[in-house]
Protein backbone atom coordinates (compact mmCIF):
# COMPACT_ATOMS: atom_id res chain seq x y z
CA UNK A 1 0.00 0.00 0.00
CA UNK A 2 1.45 3.35 -0.99
CA UNK A 3 1.77 5.72 1.93
CA UNK A 4 3.28 8.77 0.25
CA UNK A 5 5.62 10.61 2.59
CA UNK A 6 4.43 8.82 5.72
CA UNK A 7 6.79 6.45 7.45
CA UNK A 8 6.08 2.83 8.28
CA UNK A 9 4.96 3.61 11.85
CA UNK A 10 3.24 6.93 11.15
CA UNK A 11 -0.21 5.82 12.28
CA UNK A 12 1.08 4.28 15.51
CA UNK A 13 3.22 7.37 16.18
CA UNK A 14 0.12 9.53 15.77
CA UNK A 15 -1.87 7.35 18.17
CA UNK A 16 0.96 7.38 20.71
CA UNK A 17 1.26 11.17 20.50
CA UNK A 18 -2.48 11.61 21.00
CA UNK A 19 -2.49 9.36 24.06
CA UNK A 20 0.59 11.08 25.48
CA UNK A 21 -1.05 14.50 25.06
CA UNK A 22 -4.19 13.30 26.83
CA UNK A 23 -2.19 11.87 29.74
CA UNK A 24 -0.20 15.12 30.10
CA UNK A 25 -3.40 17.18 30.04
CA UNK A 26 -5.04 14.95 32.67
CA UNK A 27 -1.98 15.05 34.94
CA UNK A 28 -1.73 18.82 34.68
CA UNK A 29 -5.32 19.12 35.91
CA UNK A 30 -4.81 17.04 39.04
CA UNK A 31 -5.05 19.14 42.19
CA UNK A 32 -1.77 19.99 43.85
CA UNK A 33 -0.83 21.45 47.20
CA UNK A 34 -2.92 21.48 50.34
CA UNK A 35 -6.62 20.74 50.00
CA UNK A 36 -9.38 23.06 51.10
CA UNK A 37 -12.15 22.49 53.60
CA UNK A 38 -14.54 24.71 51.60
CA UNK A 39 -15.06 24.99 47.85
CA UNK A 40 -13.20 27.88 46.28
CA UNK A 41 -16.10 28.49 43.86
CA UNK A 42 -19.22 28.37 46.05
CA UNK A 43 -17.76 28.13 49.59
CA UNK A 44 -19.71 24.93 50.32
CA UNK A 45 -17.99 22.55 52.77
CA UNK A 46 -15.98 19.75 51.16
CA UNK A 47 -16.61 16.43 52.96
CA UNK A 48 -13.66 14.79 54.72
CA UNK A 49 -14.10 11.65 52.58
CA UNK A 50 -13.60 13.69 49.40
CA UNK A 51 -10.54 15.43 50.85
CA UNK A 52 -9.10 12.05 51.78
CA UNK A 53 -9.83 10.52 48.35
CA UNK A 54 -8.51 13.56 46.43
CA UNK A 55 -5.56 15.18 48.22
CA UNK A 56 -5.30 18.81 47.18
CA UNK A 57 -9.00 19.05 46.26
CA UNK A 58 -10.24 22.62 45.83
CA UNK A 59 -13.81 22.22 44.56
CA UNK A 60 -16.97 20.53 45.82
CA UNK A 61 -18.46 17.78 43.65
CA UNK A 62 -21.10 19.96 41.87
CA UNK A 63 -18.55 22.67 41.03
CA UNK A 64 -16.03 20.06 39.84
CA UNK A 65 -18.68 18.46 37.62
CA UNK A 66 -19.54 21.86 36.11
CA UNK A 67 -15.85 22.54 35.41
CA UNK A 68 -15.41 19.09 33.86
CA UNK A 69 -18.39 19.70 31.55
CA UNK A 70 -16.94 23.05 30.46
CA UNK A 71 -13.55 21.53 29.74
CA UNK A 72 -15.11 18.51 28.02
CA UNK A 73 -16.82 20.80 25.52
CA UNK A 74 -13.41 22.13 24.55
CA UNK A 75 -11.70 18.74 24.56
CA UNK A 76 -8.88 18.32 22.16
CA UNK A 77 -9.32 18.43 18.48
CA UNK A 78 -6.48 16.28 17.21
CA UNK A 79 -4.60 18.77 15.06
CA UNK A 80 -1.97 16.18 14.19
CA UNK A 81 -4.59 14.01 12.55
CA UNK A 82 -6.29 16.68 10.49
CA UNK A 83 -5.73 16.83 6.78
CA UNK A 84 -4.95 20.57 6.92
CA UNK A 85 -2.02 20.09 9.27
CA UNK A 86 -0.49 17.59 6.87
CA UNK A 87 -0.65 20.04 3.97
CA UNK A 88 1.43 22.73 5.67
Amino acid sequence: MATGWAGDNAVQDQIDATVEDAVKRARSQLPQGPGRTHCEECDAPIPAARRKAMPGVRLCVPCQQARDREQGANAGYNRRGSKDSQLR
